[in-house]
């Protein structure tokens, strides 16, 4: 397994070969609360860095996923379309959101990088 970096915008990123698995931190939410509804991207829509890739909607608010870097598209957890609580328990395992492949590196965060954004 790959080590875990982390997006300013609270998202975590894990890399493998050429993929990139994307889900929201822990932190992110714990912030958000109850997790009711995720609007995941299509398999193969390509991205700007920075873009918006989906919605995901909690009892308090709506958050947005951002893509870390320009790329596509290759996966999306479809348990968590269905079962969003998944993001709850499991925000940084089995609550992923995304598989992407980076046309471009992304400007990621060490842990305690992260741990100091968020302190």
């Amino acid at each position: 397994m790959s080590e875990t970096k982390y997006t300013k915008d609270h998202e975590w990123v894990r890399t493998e070969g050429d993929v990139a698995t994307v889900g929201i931190t822990d932190y992110a939410q714990a912030q958000l609360g109850d997790v009711v509804f995720v609007d995941l991207p299509g398999v193969g829509r390509t991205f700007a860095a920075g873009e918006s890739l989906g919605e995901i909607e909690s009892t308090k608010s709506v958050g947005e996923l951002i893509a870390p870097a320009a790329g596509e598209v290759v996966e999306v957890n479809d348990e968590v379309a269905g079962d969003p609580t998944l993001v709850n328990s499991g925000a940084e395992g089995a609550g992923w959101l995304v598989k992407l492949r980076f046309s471009e590196q992304p400007e990621l965060l060490d842990e305690a990088a992260y741990r100091e954004l968020t302190a």
